[in-house]
């Protein structure tokens, strides 16, 4: 299927425009207080605490205070007292006589999972900007929104600003434009009805229909390219990525004098997606 070309053929007129002895003797150094050793820092009770809440953690069909008690080298009452802080503050919860994970920990290890995957999705991008040496986005749409997820420049190839609202303007950028593709007919008109086709630019798209044709064109497996239509000296390539009902894209910039690099900067990262989309699936959702 051929490659879609968002460049309108005519640009039209925008409605609107981010070591010698010293002569003087030196004063003695002052005394340096003796620092105690690491361990003599370190709350006791706190180091207690975090041992239960571990030994929890490896039961799953929860387990007693004795049996934590056991485990974790504590005296029973000192476990007993540091189990119910536990449970009161909501990192354990008590079930016939059992300790379990309470809603405070299971939120600790949802970020913590959360902040994996973003580190994943970031160390993604900076590897692939270094390796095309153009600047990589990571968008995706969400709750009738176009989110700018995570962007990976350099000084020397830096991003396109956010002159005007990366969500309002969909229609005039190459990851706003790849989304919109991935999305059923009624959901691109409801999100055009929330934010109208207008010209940011001389070559940005000019209405509604021209718009949704040109949607309708796009392959799935082509990237998206647009000239100018976002920014002026601006172009710019989108891959589309689709991981179950999550319509994302990663995309990358160029200047327009480089502008001949633009399609095969695209595929290489077309090419990059597919070999490790696998590893970053899991990550699409940050």
């Amino acid at each position: 299927m051929a490659m879609v070309d968002t460049a309108s053929v005519e640009p039209h007129s925008p409605t609107r425009p981010r070591s010698s002895a010293p002569p003087f003797p030196c004063p003695p150094s002052p005394a340096v207080p003796e620092q105690p050793h690491p361990a003599a820092t370190l709350i006791g009770s706190v180091q207690r605490a975090m041992r239960l809440l571990e030994s929890v953690a490896d039961h799953e069909g929860g387990a007693p205070a004795k049996q934590l008690a056991r485990e974790t080298g504590l005296a029973l009452p000192t476990a007993y007292h540091l189990l119910r802080t536990l449970v009161h503050e909501g990192y354990l919860r008590r079930d016939k006589g059992l300790f379990f994970l309470g809603e405070a920990a299971e939120r600790l290890g949802s970020s913590g999972a959360a902040q994996k995957r973003r580190s994943t999705v970031v160390d993604t991008l900076a590897h692939w900007r270094d390796s095309i040496g153009v600047p990589v986005y990571y968008a995706r749409y969400r709750d009738g929104e176009i989110e700018i997820m995570c962007v990976s420049d350099t000084p020397g190839n830096p991003a396109v600003v956010e002159w005007a609202d990366f969500r309002e303007t969909g229609h005039a950028h190459a990851i706003g434009q790849c989304l919109l593709s991935q999305l059923d007919e009624d959901a691109r008109r409801d999100h055009l009805d929330r934010y109208p086709v207008q010209s940011i630019t001389p070559y940005t798209v000019r209405d509604d229909r021209t718009l949704l044709r040109r949607l309708e064109r796009m392959g799935r497996m082509e990237p998206v390219v647009e000239r100018q239509e976002y920014a002026l000296g601006t172009v710019c390539a989108a891959i589309s990525i689709t991981v179950g009902a999550t319509a994302a894209a990663m995309a990358i910039s160029l200047p327009v004098h480089q502008a001949d690099r633009l399609l095969p900067a695209a595929r290489q990262l077309q090419s990059e997606i597919g070999r490790r989309l696998g590893s970053i699936a899991i990550s699409i959702s940050i």
